[in-house]
């Protein structure tokens, strides 16, 4: 069997092992990689490890690190709590604030799980209070969260911005944004209408938010201070200075660490170490599988599912429903966005950027699923666990009734993306 072959193979078993496993396949990806690149190859091991994203791996580490300081501080939940304080006790107001929050929170470099942790114990909670449907605000939170979570800042964005720059598409990063906040902004705004949130303007407003309640107003201390002025700086200075996001993260993590605004411990604690492996594992994979040839008959399987005219929508729902069940930035990305050019050379046809936005979008519409752990956080931030099996199986068929939806979106909205 040809080293292609056995490529694809090892590919594609590490994506049905996501779906079925609970393994981090991150392991199992490397531990295929080895053997097919070294023995049936013939590679030797320093070819093999040329191809580590050791520049990803810094830059998610990176990234994950300067915010695991700004949790672990304290200076995210004062950000969360005064925004709840602000917002009132307004019901209808509610699930549009904490999609917004859990979306600017997200966006700025956490991604959308650290985002979801924070935001949706406190969205949950006043919720309850003010009687707004716990679907609702789980949506609301997700969405909000996986809206802001294909930024050039946050981790993610980081990963698809690697996949969309090997496929040849790098410098797209705020049409990957627009594109990926549009879709989620119109399905929460779907969820607002269908859920009750119209009606939630003829209530009052409610009494106890429940969230702070009964506590003098939060104010910052010196070390929450620091960290919003290092991470304003940091943003401004990937933005307007094109600084390197990753290795700017570490200097600004550095920084709060040494002026005693964080502990270093602490700070590593909040970087998921197990989702740099998984990605990192599944990168170098399918590093062996472009090198040996195994991408082209990844490239032509996909192409035999589409047409030209129908790339988007199909890729969208191909990539939607492996996202259901397995890793959207872990594996999906990593795996999918380098197939680009060669599908559509394969079909003839197509828009390579649309395609690109299709399997970011496809993929990511579907993570309300409590099958992920954006889902999954905001069940386990319902008050006492009340309801929190009638909201499991809400939230698994709003998440599979995602998969169409997002092909549809992409089949049709995106073109709207591109110049």
């Amino acid at each position: 069997m040809s080293p292609a072959t056995l490529s694809l193979l090892a590919l594609l078993a590490v994506i049905v092992l996501s779906l079925t496993s609970r393994i981090n396949v991150g392991i199992l990806a490397v531990a295929l990689a080895f053997p097919v690149a070294v023995f049936a190859a013939g590679w030797k091991a320093d070819a093999l490890l040329a191809l580590f994203p050791s520049g990803l791996f810094l830059t998610l580490a990176g990234v994950t690190l300067l915010f695991g300081v700004a949790q672990a501080n304290g200076t995210l939940g004062f950000v969360a709590r005064k925004g709840v304080r602000l917002c009132g006790g307004a019901p209808a107001v509610l699930p549009l604030f904490f999609f917004l929050l859990a979306g600017v929170i997200s966006s700025v470099g956490p991604g959308a799980i650290a985002a979801t942790a924070l935001v949706a114990p406190l969205a949950m909670s006043a919720g309850a209070t003010a009687g707004v449907s716990p679907l609702l605000m789980a949506l609301m939170v997700a969405n909000g969260g996986n809206a802001g979570n294909l930024s050039p800042f946050s981790a993610v964005g980081v990963i698809v911005q690697t996949g969309m720059a090997k496929a040849g598409l790098a410098g797209h990063d705020w049409t990957v944004f627009a594109a990926n906040f549009t879709a989620h902004a119109l399905v929460a705004a779907a969820a607002y209408l269908l859920f009750g949130g119209v009606s939630l303007f003829r209530k009052g407003r409610a009494a106890d938010l429940a969230v702070g309640a009964g506590e003098p107003a939060p104010k910052l201390d010196r070390r929450q201070l620091v960290t919003l002025a290092v991470l304003g700086l940091w943003v401004a200075g990937v933005v307007f200075l094109r600084l390197n996001p990753g290795l700017s993260a570490f200097a600004a993590a550095a920084l709060l660490i040494l002026a005693r605004c964080g502990e270093d411990e602490a700070a590593l604690r909040g970087v998921p170490w197990a989702v740099l492996l998984m990605v990192s594992g599944v990168s170098l994979l399918v590093g062996v599988l472009e090198k040996t040839g195994g991408m082209d008959l990844m490239t032509g399987l996909l192409a035999r599912i589409a047409t030209p005219a129908t790339a988007n929508g199909a890729m969208a729902f191909v990539t939607g429903l492996i996202s259901t069940y397995s890793s959207t930035s872990g594996v999906v990305y990593p795996a999918f966005l380098p197939t680009v050019p060669g599908l559509v050379e394969k079909l003839g046809g197509g828009d390579a950027l649309q395609v690109a936005l299709s399997i970011n979008v496809g993929a990511a519409i579907v993570d309300v699923s409590p099958l992920s752990t954006i889902g999954a956080l905001c069940i386990a931030g319902v008050p006492d666990g009340a309801g929190s099996a009638r909201l499991f199986r809400q939230m698994l068929a709003w998440g599979f009734a995602m998969v169409p939806v997002g092909a549809l979106f992409c089949q049709f909205c995106l073109r709207f993306f591109v110049p």
